[in-house]
Protein backbone atom coordinates (compact mmCIF):
# COMPACT_ATOMS: atom_id res chain seq x y z
CA UNK A 1 0.00 0.00 0.00
CA UNK A 2 1.37 3.37 -1.08
CA UNK A 3 -0.09 6.77 0.35
CA UNK A 4 0.04 10.41 -1.33
CA UNK A 5 -1.32 13.49 -0.92
CA UNK A 6 -3.05 15.04 -4.27
CA UNK A 7 -4.28 19.45 -4.24
CA UNK A 8 -7.27 19.72 -6.11
CA UNK A 9 -9.50 23.16 -6.34
CA UNK A 10 -13.19 24.44 -5.72
CA UNK A 11 -13.28 28.23 -6.98
CA UNK A 12 -10.16 29.97 -5.09
CA UNK A 13 -10.29 27.67 -2.06
CA UNK A 14 -7.46 24.49 -2.44
CA UNK A 15 -8.14 21.22 -1.00
CA UNK A 16 -5.72 18.38 0.15
CA UNK A 17 -6.68 14.69 -0.22
CA UNK A 18 -4.91 11.69 1.03
CA UNK A 19 -4.79 8.91 -1.22
CA UNK A 20 -4.02 5.70 -0.31
CA UNK A 21 -3.36 2.98 -3.19
CA UNK A 22 -3.30 -0.79 -2.89
CA UNK A 23 0.12 -2.96 -3.07
CA UNK A 24 -0.36 -4.41 -5.92
CA UNK A 25 -0.58 -1.73 -8.71
CA UNK A 26 -3.32 -3.18 -11.15
CA UNK A 27 -4.60 -0.53 -13.21
CA UNK A 28 -8.30 0.97 -12.66
CA UNK A 29 -9.26 -0.24 -9.57
CA UNK A 30 -12.66 0.74 -7.75
CA UNK A 31 -12.29 3.94 -5.52
CA UNK A 32 -13.86 4.92 -2.55
CA UNK A 33 -14.27 8.34 -1.27
CA UNK A 34 -13.84 8.92 2.38
CA UNK A 35 -15.75 12.28 3.53
CA UNK A 36 -15.05 13.85 7.56
CA UNK A 37 -16.48 14.51 10.42
CA UNK A 38 -16.70 18.13 11.83
CA UNK A 39 -13.25 18.39 12.73
CA UNK A 40 -11.94 17.76 9.08
CA UNK A 41 -10.00 15.67 7.33
CA UNK A 42 -7.61 13.96 9.80
CA UNK A 43 -5.71 10.62 10.63
CA UNK A 44 -9.47 8.98 11.57
CA UNK A 45 -10.55 8.78 7.77
CA UNK A 46 -6.40 8.13 6.29
CA UNK A 47 -6.44 5.44 7.97
CA UNK A 48 -10.24 4.39 7.02
CA UNK A 49 -8.98 5.05 3.39
CA UNK A 50 -5.87 3.16 4.19
CA UNK A 51 -8.21 -0.27 5.20
CA UNK A 52 -10.26 0.80 1.93
CA UNK A 53 -6.89 0.17 0.15
CA UNK A 54 -5.70 -3.49 1.80
CA UNK A 55 -9.43 -4.22 0.57
CA UNK A 56 -8.28 -3.84 -3.00
CA UNK A 57 -9.79 -0.14 -3.30
CA UNK A 58 -8.15 3.08 -4.10
CA UNK A 59 -8.88 5.07 -0.68
CA UNK A 60 -9.25 8.86 -1.14
CA UNK A 61 -10.39 10.57 2.14
CA UNK A 62 -11.28 13.95 0.50
CA UNK A 63 -11.23 17.62 2.13
CA UNK A 64 -14.14 19.92 2.55
CA UNK A 65 -12.64 22.83 4.40
CA UNK A 66 -9.56 23.74 2.64
CA UNK A 67 -5.78 22.23 3.02
CA UNK A 68 -4.55 22.07 6.53
CA UNK A 69 -7.75 23.24 7.84
CA UNK A 70 -8.59 21.31 10.77
CA UNK A 71 -10.75 22.40 14.20
CA UNK A 72 -8.95 21.58 17.65
CA UNK A 73 -12.09 21.39 20.02
CA UNK A 74 -15.48 21.04 19.97
CA UNK A 75 -16.10 25.07 19.33
CA UNK A 76 -13.72 25.01 16.48
CA UNK A 77 -15.03 21.90 14.84
CA UNK A 78 -18.86 23.79 14.89
CA UNK A 79 -17.32 26.28 13.29
CA UNK A 80 -16.07 25.03 10.68
CA UNK A 81 -18.91 22.94 9.79
CA UNK A 82 -22.02 25.24 10.52
CA UNK A 83 -22.01 27.24 7.70
CA UNK A 84 -21.36 23.95 5.36
CA UNK A 85 -24.52 22.46 7.04
CA UNK A 86 -26.56 26.20 6.14
CA UNK A 87 -25.10 26.54 2.75
CA UNK A 88 -25.79 22.98 0.97
CA UNK A 89 -25.02 24.33 -2.52
CA UNK A 90 -20.99 25.30 -1.48
CA UNK A 91 -20.99 21.99 0.43
CA UNK A 92 -22.07 19.75 -2.69
CA UNK A 93 -19.85 22.06 -4.56
CA UNK A 94 -16.74 21.14 -2.64
CA UNK A 95 -17.82 17.42 -2.55
CA UNK A 96 -18.17 17.09 -6.65
CA UNK A 97 -14.56 18.90 -6.52
CA UNK A 98 -13.39 15.95 -4.36
CA UNK A 99 -15.65 13.31 -6.62
CA UNK A 100 -13.57 14.95 -9.76
CA UNK A 101 -10.00 14.38 -8.06
CA UNK A 102 -10.88 10.84 -7.17
CA UNK A 103 -11.42 10.62 -11.21
CA UNK A 104 -8.68 12.43 -11.80
CA UNK A 105 -6.50 9.67 -10.11
CA UNK A 106 -4.84 7.66 -13.33
CA UNK A 107 -5.26 3.66 -11.27
CA UNK A 108 -9.17 4.70 -10.96
CA UNK A 109 -12.01 2.77 -13.09
CA UNK A 110 -14.32 6.13 -13.07
CA UNK A 111 -17.08 4.17 -13.83
CA UNK A 112 -16.52 2.51 -10.22
CA UNK A 113 -16.58 5.15 -7.42
CA UNK A 114 -18.13 4.60 -3.88
CA UNK A 115 -18.47 7.19 -0.71
CA UNK A 116 -18.01 6.65 2.61
CA UNK A 117 -18.61 9.54 5.52
CA UNK A 118 -18.39 9.59 9.24
CA UNK A 119 -20.85 12.26 11.29
CA UNK A 120 -20.70 15.11 9.16
CA UNK A 121 -19.39 12.84 6.47
CA UNK A 122 -22.20 10.86 6.39
CA UNK A 123 -24.53 14.00 5.19
CA UNK A 124 -21.89 14.54 3.03
CA UNK A 125 -21.84 11.64 0.96
CA UNK A 126 -26.03 11.71 1.38
CA UNK A 127 -25.65 14.86 -0.14
CA UNK A 128 -23.29 13.31 -2.91
CA UNK A 129 -26.02 10.79 -3.65
CA UNK A 130 -28.75 13.43 -3.82
CA UNK A 131 -26.59 15.53 -6.52
CA UNK A 132 -27.42 12.73 -8.85
CA UNK A 133 -23.38 12.13 -9.16
CA UNK A 134 -22.67 9.33 -11.33
CA UNK A 135 -21.18 6.84 -8.07
CA UNK A 136 -22.38 3.23 -7.53
CA UNK A 137 -22.71 3.52 -4.11
CA UNK A 138 -22.51 5.78 -0.56
CA UNK A 139 -22.35 4.02 2.56
CA UNK A 140 -23.66 6.92 5.85
CA UNK A 141 -22.08 6.05 9.22
CA UNK A 142 -23.69 8.11 12.00
CA UNK A 143 -24.53 10.42 9.77
CA UNK A 144 -26.53 13.83 9.96
CA UNK A 145 -30.27 13.94 7.76
CA UNK A 146 -30.66 16.74 7.60
CA UNK A 147 -32.36 17.39 3.62
CA UNK A 148 -30.12 19.27 1.39
CA UNK A 149 -33.46 21.74 0.32
CA UNK A 150 -31.58 21.70 -3.51
CA UNK A 151 -33.32 20.63 -6.78
CA UNK A 152 -32.36 16.89 -6.53
CA UNK A 153 -31.76 14.64 -9.63
CA UNK A 154 -32.98 11.31 -9.34
CA UNK A 155 -30.45 9.16 -6.81
CA UNK A 156 -28.66 6.76 -9.19
CA UNK A 157 -26.12 5.87 -5.86
CA UNK A 158 -27.02 2.83 -4.18
CA UNK A 159 -27.64 3.57 -0.07
CA UNK A 160 -26.73 2.26 3.43
CA UNK A 161 -27.09 4.79 5.98
CA UNK A 162 -25.74 2.82 9.45
CA UNK A 163 -26.96 4.75 12.56
CA UNK A 164 -27.10 4.34 15.90
CA UNK A 165 -30.63 4.17 17.53
CA UNK A 166 -29.85 6.55 20.65
CA UNK A 167 -28.14 9.07 18.30
CA UNK A 168 -29.56 12.83 20.01
CA UNK A 169 -28.60 14.31 16.45
CA UNK A 170 -31.89 12.13 14.38
CA UNK A 171 -34.58 12.13 15.60
CA UNK A 172 -37.15 9.02 14.45
CA UNK A 173 -38.79 11.50 12.62
CA UNK A 174 -35.35 12.61 10.62
CA UNK A 175 -35.15 8.28 9.88
CA UNK A 176 -38.21 8.09 8.44
CA UNK A 177 -38.39 11.51 6.68
CA UNK A 178 -34.66 10.24 5.07
CA UNK A 179 -36.01 7.02 4.27
CA UNK A 180 -39.77 8.72 2.36
CA UNK A 181 -36.79 10.80 0.63
CA UNK A 182 -35.12 8.12 -0.54
CA UNK A 183 -37.60 6.34 -1.67
CA UNK A 184 -39.50 8.83 -3.52
CA UNK A 185 -36.35 9.71 -5.47
CA UNK A 186 -36.58 6.35 -6.43
CA UNK A 187 -33.24 5.39 -4.67
CA UNK A 188 -32.12 1.40 -3.84
CA UNK A 189 -31.23 2.25 -0.02
CA UNK A 190 -30.93 0.13 3.05
CA UNK A 191 -30.94 1.61 6.69
CA UNK A 192 -29.53 -0.15 9.74
CA UNK A 193 -29.95 0.97 13.02
CA UNK A 194 -27.50 -0.50 15.89
CA UNK A 195 -29.47 -0.25 19.71
CA UNK A 196 -28.03 0.80 22.49
CA UNK A 197 -25.46 3.17 19.85
CA UNK A 198 -25.48 6.58 20.45
CA UNK A 199 -23.31 9.18 17.64
CA UNK A 200 -19.81 8.90 16.71
CA UNK A 201 -20.23 4.89 17.20
CA UNK A 202 -17.29 4.36 15.30
CA UNK A 203 -14.56 7.25 17.01
CA UNK A 204 -12.64 5.33 19.79
CA UNK A 205 -12.17 9.25 21.26
CA UNK A 206 -16.04 9.44 21.23
CA UNK A 207 -16.38 9.89 25.33
CA UNK A 208 -19.02 12.22 25.88
CA UNK A 209 -22.16 10.96 26.75
CA UNK A 210 -23.68 14.49 28.00
CA UNK A 211 -23.51 14.93 24.02
CA UNK A 212 -24.90 11.11 23.05
CA UNK A 213 -21.22 10.54 21.45
CA UNK A 214 -19.88 6.93 22.85
CA UNK A 215 -17.57 4.80 20.92
CA UNK A 216 -19.58 0.78 20.40
CA UNK A 217 -17.08 -1.70 19.77
CA UNK A 218 -19.59 -3.89 18.79
CA UNK A 219 -21.68 -1.67 16.55
CA UNK A 220 -18.17 -0.63 14.46
CA UNK A 221 -16.93 -3.85 13.80
CA UNK A 222 -20.80 -4.87 12.57
CA UNK A 223 -20.90 -1.31 10.81
CA UNK A 224 -17.66 -1.69 8.76
CA UNK A 225 -18.73 -5.55 7.72
CA UNK A 226 -22.05 -4.08 6.69
CA UNK A 227 -20.09 -1.85 4.30
CA UNK A 228 -17.54 -4.05 2.93
CA UNK A 229 -20.23 -6.38 2.06
CA UNK A 230 -21.87 -3.54 0.25
CA UNK A 231 -19.06 -2.26 -1.30
CA UNK A 232 -18.17 -5.76 -2.86
CA UNK A 233 -21.68 -5.88 -4.48
CA UNK A 234 -22.04 -2.63 -5.80
CA UNK A 235 -18.08 -1.89 -7.23
CA UNK A 236 -18.06 -5.15 -8.45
Amino acid sequence: MFGTFLEYKDGNTTFEAYVALPATEISLRPAVLVSHAWAGRSAFECEKADRLAALGYVGVAIDNYGKGVLGRDNAENSALMTPLVHDRGMLRSRLLAGLAAVKSIAMVDTTRIGAIGFCFGGMCVLDLARSGADLRGVVSFHGLFAPANLPNASIKAKVLALHGHDDPLVSPAAVLALQQELTDAGADWQLHAYGNTSHAFTNPAANDAANGMHYNTTATRRAWRSMEEFLAEVLA
